[in-house]
């Protein structure tokens, strides 16, 4: 037991974590005569190093995930999807899900289709609240800072949203809360190409260089801005404001991160730096939540598929998980460390 303890600390660590590369940067710093225990060296340190660590396993993570997307062409998921019915559904959804695009503005496309296609409403919700908040991505990304407990419960937590408010949704009967040129489209049975292992190998190249190029901004950004708060903000102030002296933080922490646009990638420094400050795990989890879910121009590009009292139901089922999700971290965070 103690030695798969000790390979699992180096994966995570070493491997998912680079602390080795961390180390690297901050000698090769130090060696420029930068002082990297100081402001400006910190943050150079720290952005350089959550940058490549990102972008690489980033660069892993969608070959992979994109090679078994290949298998789960917007075809075969509305056939694979039709052929379960109630909670089943929703729960097979959101599982196919975590294979498709890794922000909530790249699932809405998906979603229209699907709606379009007659699938149920529920069933639809149920993939686009999975979709960008619980990829696969994220659980490896979870891993490399927080630990595999709190990725698989968060992951797990996730899951539970998406079939929840998906199964909500399909109880409440809002079909007619869809915009009449969705309900009203037909879509095309297109016949699916065969690939071969070669073809699938290049589809998952091509898709890693484009979301790559697609996401490089905002990871740059969101390093940018965790690298400030990591050696800028007083930790003092993260801690009144995030830390367990504030009973609401998690709500802050949800609605501040409406109104950003980023993916899970993008959101991973920010969450670091305000962890290591002593922000709660909770809050932090629920500010990673509110971003990539309920992002404000994904919510605009939803509202031209849906009318104002179904899209206000959805954003409020999602905050209200994502709150509770933030809580019962909170709640749990003494287990976890």
């Amino acid at each position: 037991m103690e030695a798969l303890h000790s390979i699992w600390d180096f994966i995570q660590n070493q491997v998912l974590g680079m602390k080795w590369l961390n180390q690297a940067i901050g000698n090769g710093l130090a060696a420029l005569g930068l002082d990297i225990s100081g402001k400006i060296g910190g943050s150079i340190q720290f952005f350089l190093y959550d940058i490549i660590k990102i972008m690489v396993l980033l660069g892993v993570l969608i070959l992979i995930i994109s090679y078994i997307q290949s298998y789960f062409p917007p075809e075969r998921t509305k056939r694979i999807l039709g052929r379960f019915h109630g909670i089943g559904a929703n729960g097979v959804a959101a599982l196919l899900g975590t294979v498709t695009p890794f922000c909530s503005c790249s699932s809405i496309p998906l979603f229209i289709g699907f709606t379009s296609a007659g699938l149920p409403l529920g069933v639809t919700f149920s993939f686009l609240i999975s979709s960008p908040m619980v990829d696969l991505g994220s659980l490896v990304l979870l891993m490399s800072i927080f630990g595999w407990k709190v990725a698989i419960i968060y992951v797990v937590l996730g899951l539970v949203i998406a079939v929840a408010g998906g199964t909500l949704i399909e109880k409440m009967h809002l079909e007619n809360q869809v915009e009449a040129y969705i309900r009203n489209g037909k879509a095309i049975d297109a016949p699916q190409e065969q690939l071969h292992i070669k073809d699938r190998i290049q589809y998952a190249w091509g898709q890693a260089i484009f979301t790559a190029k697609k996401v490089f901004p905002y990871v740059l950004i969101g390093v940018g801005v965790g690298a400030f708060i990591h050696n800028w903000i007083p930790e003092e102030f993260i801690v009144k404001l995030l830390g367990t002296g504030n009973p609401f933080g998690v709500i802050i922490a949800t609605v501040a991160g409406i109104p950003m646009y980023a993916d899970i990638f993008g959101t991973i420094p920010i969450a670091e730096a305000l962890l290591a400050k002593g922000a709660q795990l909770g809050v932090v989890l629920s500010f990673m939540m509110g971003v990539t879910t309920l992002s404000l121009p994904s919510i605009i590009m939803l509202r031209k598929a849906v009318k104002p009292k179904l899209l206000g139901i959805f954003v409020a089922i999602c905050t209200i998980g994502i709150i509770i999700v933030g809580y019962f971290f909170n709640a749990i965070q003494f287990l976890l460390v």
